[in-house]
């Protein structure tokens, strides 16, 4: 790795079997390794399939991640990049329905909003609900909404956690 580093974590929510190993094959190239996930039953939706896999690699592998995954319609997952002293933190949410949600993140992993979005949204609003409307998809809402209880079925899952040494 040269340059600086960071940690994230991809999520895969849900996933055919079919694709299991497809995603594997992704991350590994991306990440420069090979990767074996742990593979479990997704209660939230029967005959898919969820993993999680913490990582450490150069900025922008999260990126890198979430493009190596793109266009593969029956995935649900989120992609996770930690700010460093560097760079931004990062959030990439996908859905096959909604397609791809990024977001900036601060350190704690909170979404963060510029403010030329937030001033767009007053602008454009002319009442509270549309308002509430235009925030909502600067935070993704949408996006949170639909995988949430993805999420909620992960709780407890195992982690498979990458770091490079040397």
């Amino acid at each position: 790795m040269t340059g600086a580093t960071t940690r994230g974590v991809l999520f895969v929510h849900s996933a055919p079997r079919a694709l299991c190993p497809h995603v594997e094959w992704a991350a590994g190239s991306v990440l420069g390794k090979q990767v074996a996930l742990d593979w479990t039953a997704q209660p939230a939706a029967a005959g898919l399939f969820r993993a999680e896999l913490s990582w450490a690699a150069a900025v922008g592998a999260g990126a890198r991640l979430t493009s190596a995954l793109r266009g593969w319609n029956h995935l649900r997952y989120e992609v996770t990049e930690e700010a460093t002293g560097t760079s931004d933190g990062a959030r990439w949410s996908h859905t096959p329905e909604l397609g791809i949600f990024h977001a900036q993140t601060d350190r704690h992993g909170n979404v963060v909003v510029p403010e030329d979005r937030v001033r767009s949204a007053l602008t454009q609003a002319d009442d509270p609900a549309r308002l509430r409307a235009a925030l909502d998809l600067a935070l993704g809402q949408a996006w949170d909404d639909e995988l949430e209880p993805f999420r909620y079925a992960g709780a407890g899952a195992p982690v498979r956690w990458l770091h490079r040494v040397g």
